[in-house]
């Protein structure tokens, strides 16, 4: 077995383990709390995802994006200036995410302050994490990145099983406690990965500076507006009903973190190795590996689908127990929408690939544009159910607007004088073999 395929076996092996561990987590809390606490427990983590993703700069994007560029190049000063000014960005949009969930508390219920209080927190562990896995990306150590992820969901399953003996707050305390465990551990092998590169001064961005920064803040948005969709709505939906309700559509989510898990583990690799490939003039061979990806997932989805909306009751009943019983129909169309995600999966890596993360602004503000008024209205209507509709119709209009953008895409194939000095011959030889 080649030294590549074993990277993307084991890539495969850790996105799926840290999925079922997350997914065991919701389990766990939701067999332990009562449903009120529950809910209460998962508008704590949709605020705490929402006020990370709308005010942390993302940055790692650009990190591959342009780290890539700087390797191809051997610029290993510019390199590590990346790195650094990287650094800085993370930290002040952790301290944002953080001062966003103290003033959030400071309004909500009081039932909800202290566990949004100890939640300030995990934003600054969590995105620092991120850096360190730029850093292996950029070494094609997805695998190494896929293992800490699960070893992150180990520590949270571990801290919420433990927490939620005790209460909700007690939960997300031991959510935070095992992302700071987490971030340490992958923060002292990122470390040693990065400075496997060439020894350099870290240089000044410069003329670059401009274009990257302008890169990240296209990134950002695109993250921004996703936050509105992910975060935003759950607690749209809280206050036009209530957070058991809130609860039940965390759990009736379950199968659209089960589709994102089974193309984890490609889109981990698309990210990496179309990057470089785009970078090195293979253009046409990354948009052929996009073509063959949503034929296979396609396929997939016409098999699978209808056997698992049939199934659905019986799931929810036996995963979670019969007190959620009430989340099959809102499961239901979770499912529909995760299938049309599962067959554009690649639309979340292939804007940064090519160098457009704009185009991610413009398709999920679009479907934003979508949902967030559904959630409102068919929520407070039909609750979980109806507001899983509106991610339902959000996601469809979503596909139909990249499938026009994807279509318009017109490869312009460059052949540069040497590859990746760190590829090897095997790697470049099965560079072009992506997730068949």
């Amino acid at each position: 077995m080649s030294r590549l395929l074993v990277r993307r076996s084991l890539t495969a092996v850790g996105i799926y383990a840290s999925v079922l561990l997350g997914f065991l987590s919701t389990v766990v809390a939701g067999r332990i709390l009562t449903k009120q606490e529950f809910g209460d427990f998962a508008t704590v983590i949709y605020a705490t995802a929402f006020f990370q993703s709308f005010f942390d700069l993302t940055v790692e994007e650009a990190l591959v994006k342009y780290g890539f560029r700087f390797v191809t190049l051997g610029e290993w000063g510019l390199l590590r200036g990346l790195f650094r000014s990287a650094f800085r960005f993370k930290l002040v949009g952790s301290v944002l995410a953080g001062v966003g969930l103290l003033v959030f508390a400071a309004f909500a219920p009081p039932r909800l302050a202290g566990p949004l209080v100890v939640a300030s927190l995990i934003p600054l562990g969590q995105s620092l994490e991120g850096l360190a896995g730029s850093a292996l990306y950029l070494r094609s150590r997805y695998d190494v990145r896929a293992a800490f992820l699960a070893w992150s969901m180990v520590l949270r399953l571990a801290g919420v099983a433990v927490g939620a003996q005790i209460g909700v707050v007690e939960a997300v305390a031991g959510v935070l406690i095992g992302q700071l465990i987490a971030t340490a551990s992958i923060g002292v092998v990122g470390w040693a990965a990065f400075n496997r590169f060439p020894r350099a001064v870290a240089d000044k961005l410069g003329e670059r500076r401009r274009e990257i920064v302008s890169f990240i803040v296209q990134s950002s948005a695109a993250t921004g507006v996703l936050s509105l969709r992910g975060g935003l709505a759950p607690l749209l939906l809280a206050g036009v009903t209530s957070t058991t309700q809130t609860g039940i559509f965390r759990i009736a989510q379950a199968p659209q973190s089960g589709f994102q898990a089974l193309s984890a583990p490609a889109r981990m690799v698309l990210l990496t190795e179309q990057t470089r490939e785009w970078e090195q003039g293979r253009q046409s061979a990354v948009l052929r590996q996009v073509r063959r990806y949503s034929a296979a997932a396609a396929t997939l989805c016409v098999i699978a689908v209808p056997v698992l909306y049939w199934l659905m009751p019986h799931l929810i009943t036996l995963v979670y127990g019969s007190q959620w019983a009430g989340a099959t129909n809102a499961a239901r169309l979770f499912l529909l929408t995760a299938a049309v995600q599962f067959v554009v999966g690649w639309t979340k890596s292939f804007p940064v690939t090519i160098g457009r993360p704009r185009l991610r602004i413009w398709t999920h503000g679009l479907e934003t544009l979508v949902v967030l008024p559904l959630v409102l209205v068919l929520g407070s209507r039909w609750g979980a159910t109806g507001a899983a509709g509106a991610f339902l119709a959000g996601m469809v209009v979503f596909a139909l607007v990249w499938a026009v953008i994807f279509v318009r895409i017109r490869p312009e194939d460059v052949q540069h004088p040497a590859d990746l000095a760190e590829m090897s011959a095997e790697e470049e030889s099965e560079a072009g073999v992506l997730v068949r």
